[in-house]
């Protein structure tokens, strides 16, 4: 069935949902603009890529609502393109993450960084802003992204892509940071929320047990990665085709990226280190 592109969807108390025609091997079925307020108000969180017909659904979605700001997760190009454009139709100001432009090493295989985005204020961990009778309160979540913000609204959250309802999060170095990463997840570990929107996917109605979930498999990746040095592996390349029988070669890169950034934490712990023969455990 197609997915209802350019279509506004209550989804929970206070939180609405549209998505954007932007369907891709790393973004699901598109990137996941949500609207958060009650019929007098409005934020809107991620608006996604400048794509005319997402704008147009945004503002109709808006109405005569006040539109009170302009929240980005994080500033990859399937999440924060859409502020400028909508800024400039509305007039509202855009209040979210910090602004972030850095190239991975090598070419990114999930969206690059929003070189444009220009916020008039920076949220931060713990800043709310009120849309009519509902509250939005930023949670920073850095280890996608440096930047990444989650936001609470009662007991959902908004969680960008920091946890995902169809994939595991993508980590890429050098702003990627897979140490970072796992204590954002452990922070959400010890919050109450009872519903996760997240930006690509589906909603996840049992987060806590989703996050211990997405942990240990970050720790099993690691003690596999520490498995293939020990077996002779000594590039990354080697490593991703060993530790991911068969992938779609279109996620390769990603999954390199996430082996980087595993080996880049173990070697800050002193558990690896990189030669000129390549990566080696630490006897």
């Amino acid at each position: 069935m197609d997915a209802p592109y350019a279509k506004i969807e209550p989804v929970h108390a206070g939180i609405a949902r549209l998505l954007a025609r932007n369907p891709s091997p790393y973004t699901y079925t598109g990137t996941q603009t949500y609207l958060v307020g009650d019929d007098a108000a409005v934020i809107v969180v991620d608006p996604g890529p400048d794509l005319d017909e997402h704008i147009e659904a945004i503002v109709d979605a808006i109405g005569g609502r006040d539109l009170v700001a302009i929240s980005c997760t994080h500033t990859h190009r399937d999440h924060s393109p859409g502020a400028a454009p909508l800024k400039a139709r509305t007039g509202a100001p855009i209040i979210g993450c910090a602004p972030l432009a850095l190239e991975a090493v090598g070419p990114r295989a999930d969206a690059s960084f929003d070189e444009q985005y220009s916020p008039d204020r920076v949220l931060e961990d713990g800043e709310s802003l009120e849309a009519g009778s509902v509250t939005m309160t930023a949670v920073a979540t850095p280890g996608h992204t440096s930047n990444h913000l989650c936001f609470a609204v009662g007991d959902a959250l908004i969680t960008g892509d920091h946890v995902m309802g169809w994939s595991t999060t993508v980590v890429v170095p050098p702003d990627g940071d897979m140490r970072a990463y796992l204590d954002s997840l452990e922070k959400l570990r010890m919050r109450e929320d009872s519903i996760y929107f997240p930006a690509h996917g589906s909603p996840v109605e049992r987060p806590q047990r989703l996050v211990r979930h997405l942990i240990g498999h970050r720790l099993s990746r690691e003690k596999q990665i520490l498995k293939r040095l020990e077996d002779g592996d000594r590039d990354i390349e080697t490593i991703v085709l060993n530790c991911y029988p068969g992938l779609d070669p279109r996620l390769r890169p990603a999954a390199g990226g996430s082996v980087l950034a595993h080996l880049v934490d173990l070697a800050q712990r002193g558990l690896v280190e990189q030669t000129e023969d390549g990566w080696k455990t630490i006897a």
